[in-house]
């Protein structure tokens, strides 16, 4: 098993050699440029992340326009409007709920009394719903605070992700280093050097 893995080790390495992600594309030779050259001042916006999550704070989806995401923004503003849906149902129903039950502590009739006498929800049903209800309606809440929070953040996440530099002149070259100090101890180590 040792045997296996240090034949594996050295193939790898006499192979990687010459791994090469692209070729190198700035050493061109006899090649004359007519008229203007434009070179590109900078890509890094320092303060595109702080506006695109300002934009996304002030209106949810604006940072996502602001990143060029567009086809993102119908996403944010669908996930913001089901909490929002949710949240407005509950809280009519607990309302609902609600005024049933301190019209029958009162001893008034309420909506769920017939015309007989008879009740259709007792209090202790009237009392769980309730219950449930506001905590569907505090759950509803909370999930749309969490999605507006979570769309801010991705807002400015994507806005620094947007000027990583990743053109096609990105290359890998692993090299083996030797230690000129100690050659009689021979080591094994594997650098990588990134050219940008």
């Amino acid at each position: 098993m040792f045997l296996k893995k240090n034949i594996f080790i050295l193939f790898l390495a006499f192979f990687s050699l010459h791994l090469y992600s692209q070729k190198d594309s700035t050493k061109v030779k006899n090649v004359k440029v007519q008229g203007k050259l434009f070179v590109q001042e900078g890509v890094y916006k320092p303060l595109a992340p702080a506006k695109a999550a300002f934009y996304s704070a002030v209106f949810p989806g604006l940072g996502q326009i602001y990143n060029k995401k567009y086809w993102k923004a119908p996403i944010v503003w669908a996930a913001l409007a089901v909490p929002a849906y949710y949240y407005q149902i509950n809280n009519n129903e607990y309302k609902r709920f609600r005024t049933a039950f301190k019209l029958r502590e009162a001893g008034l009739k309420d909506e769920f009394i017939l015309e007989d006498g008879s009740t259709l929800v007792s209090d202790e049903t009237l009392e769980r719903a309730q219950k449930q209800l506001r905590e569907n309606r505090d759950l509803s809440l909370l999930s749309g605070i969490i999605i507006y929070v979570l769309q801010i953040v991705e807002a400015s996440v994507n806005a620094h992700l947007l000027q990583f530099n990743t053109d096609d002149n990105l290359s890998l070259k692993p090299t083996f280093i030797m230690d000129p100090m100690q050659f009689e101890a021979p080591k094994v180590g594997l650098t990588f050097k990134y050219n940008f």
